[in-house]
Order: C-alpha cells, then structure tokens, then sequence
C-alpha cells in the first residue's frame, strides 16, 4: 500500500489543480458572457445589410439583359475546379474536443473532394499546426510591394500582371492567420474578404467555403462548412456539411453552463428582427440613383465581410463554451480522485494504526 505522505502530497497537487481549473472555468464563463454581447451587438448591422440586398434583389434586375450573365461576378456560378478553404480554429488548447473536430471535420471536407485543388486559409494556432504537418506551403509569388504570399498575414492574391505560380500539391495552404481571435476586429474580417473576392473575381477560385463552430447558444451549437462564394441567396446559408453535438455533449453543457452561472437558451432578438424585416417591405418601386450594378459592387462585398465577421465571433463564443465545459469537467474529475485519494490514505491509516495495536497487544500477551 502507498505510503500514507506520498498520499497526502498527491491529494496537494490535486487540489492545487483543481483550483486552477475552477478559475479557468470562472474566467472562461466570463469571457463567454462578452463574446455573446459582441456576437449579438454585430447582428442589427448584418440583418439591416441582409435587408437592403434583398431589397436590392427585388426591385433590380441581377442579370444582364443582353448576355443573361449575372451584373455581379460574386453572384455567377461556374463549374468547382479550385476551391478555397477558410479554417477557423482556436490558437489555445484546453478548450475539449473543440479544436480536434473542427479539424476532423475540415479533413472530411478534403476528402469528399478528391478531384479538386484546395487552397487553405488557417484562422487559429491549431488549425496552422494541424495542417502544415500534412500539407504543403503554397510557392511564394513575389508581388509589385514586395511581400510575399503565403506568409503569416498574406492573402491568396496574386499580381494580376504576372500569372499564378505552379501549385504545390493538390491541396495547399495558402494563409495564416494566428493571433486575430483574441480580439475579432471587423478589418481583419473585411481585408480577408477583399483578398478572397480579389480572386475569385479573376478566377483564381471558383467557390470559397468557411468552416467553423456555429454558436446560438452554449446548447444550441453545431459544426458547419458553409459556402459563401458564389452567392446563391441573400439572407440564407448555404451549409455544405454540418455536424450536430451529441446528447452527452449537450447535457455536459448544461451542467457547465449552470455551475458557472450562464444562460443556456439564445438571446431573444425578435424585436431587432421584426425592425430589420420592415426595411424595403412595401410594395412600391424606388427610383435608384447609381445603377444596380454599382449599388451590388458597394454592399456585395460587405455583405461577404459581415459573414466572415459573424463567422469569427460566433467560433470565438463557441470556443470559450468549449473551455468552460472542459474545465468543469476537470474540476469534477478533480473532486472525483480527491475524494478517491482520501478514502485510499484513510485506509492505509487505519492499516497503520490497527498493526501496531496489534503488535502492542502481541508484546503484552507474551509477557
């Protein structure tokens, strides 16, 4: 049996532990709380754009008359011969499973396209690490300012007076980007959709995808790929591969979410909907200053911005779930062996004194 100081020392260093990880949770929780604010402030914006486009849509023809091609390049479809993958992962650990499947998920994503070429966009420490050990850097072209492509806050944008260089291999990574989550800054948001629009204006790409943690609430979370060039619809995902949490996930959830004082059910937005919807909805026509081409080449791309942003606000809150869940369940299972660890030195103390009672009552009898 153990001996009985060995025993103590461990119950020290776990309760050492478990104190670093109730503060994380406590932290974690607090975080959360900010990231939904942030999340839920970025939303009166989006849903007003979203509006206007539809607005836009209805009064205003979106393909030329005479070609029949559509008056936007984000909005013409062509045949996925060279794909974008845009990441978004965390840049710590500790945060559960929430890293490893957004990975595994993106490695789905690769497979089911095996005649394509991908170019990959990392958001996130992880997702940099997890995809530079499998896939190559894309070749650096030299640009008219003189940075490189390919490098940490580089774009997959290449100089339209020189032509794309040779690929490294089918899949590639084109971008990383470490550091930008732990404040998301709409900029960041709109110069990566300027790049990406950048490109798939000249072709360079013929879709862009977005993969990340889709966050409602700390319950109502789920994995998704969405496609957000070509335009399909304004105002609606186009989910290209989704992944819902199990129950077990979700009732882990709950449990975390209340021991650390957090509301479980989404922020009731009904009233800023509701005001959003009322925008453009009477049936009248508008007389347009500027043509609906030059009205699409203004908002499209914003509206492109603004899903990245929501993107990266809703994978920041999602992650911040995921680290106060991890840690509850640290804390619990710190409790758990604590406990273990009590009754296992309480025994060996009991052996102890129960032997030499013995040995004091062996002696008297032998006298």
């Amino acid at each position: 049996m153990a001996n009985i100081l060995d025993i103590r020392r461990r119950i020290r260093s776990v309760v050492n532990t478990r104190q670093i990880t109730k503060a994380m949770k406590t932290v974690s929780a607090a975080k959360l709380r900010r990231a939904q604010e942030s999340a839920l402030a970025a939303r009166p914006y989006s849903q007003m754009l979203t509006n206007v486009l539809k607005s836009l849509v209805s009064r205003a023809d979106i393909y030329d008359p005479v070609t029949g091609l559509p008056i936007h390049p984000l909005l013409a479809e062509r045949p996925e011969e060279n794909i974008l993958l845009i990441i978004v992962t965390g840049d710590k650990g500790l945060a559960g499973a929430f890293n490893t499947n957004i990975l595994k998920m993106a490695s789905k994503f690769i497979e089911s396209k095996p005649d394509q070429n991908i170019d990959i966009e990392c958001i996130g420490r992880k997702g940099r690490d997890f995809m530079r050990r499998r896939y190559p850097l894309a070749p650096k072209s030299h640009s008219a300012d003189g940075k490189n492509d390919g490098e940490t806050d580089a774009s997959p944008v290449h100089s339209s007076t020189e032509a794309a260089p040779a690929r490294a291999d089918r899949v590639q990574i084109v971008g990383e980007h470490i550091g930008v989550l732990g404040k998301v800054d709409y900029n960041f948001a709109a110069t990566l959709s300027e790049s990406v629009i950048a490109s798939y204006t000249r072709h360079e790409i013929d879709s862009v995808y977005i993969l990340f943690n889709e966050f409602k609430s700390v319950i109502a979370q789920r994995l998704i790929a969405e496609r957000l060039l070509p335009i399909k619809q304004i105002g609606a995902i186009d989910v290209a591969m989704a992944e819902e949490a199990s129950e077990e996930e979700r009732k882990k959830r709950l449990e975390a979410a209340k021991s650390a004082g957090v509301g479980v059910r989404a922020a009731d937005t009904s009233a800023v909907d509701e005001a959003a919807a009322t925008f453009g909805a009477s049936q009248v026509d508008y007389i347009y200053e500027q043509p609906p081409q030059q009205l699409f080449q203004g908002i499209l791309p914003k509206y492109i911005s603004i899903q990245i942003f929501r993107a990266l606000l809703e994978s920041v809150a999602a992650e911040h779930a995921a680290r106060m869940t991890a840690m509850d369940a640290a804390t619990s299972n710190a409790s758990d062996m604590i406990d273990s660890l009590t009754l296992i030195m309480n025994r060996a103390r009991q052996a102890k004194i129960t032997k030499e009672i013995i040995e004091i009552v062996s002696g008297a009898a032998a006298q």
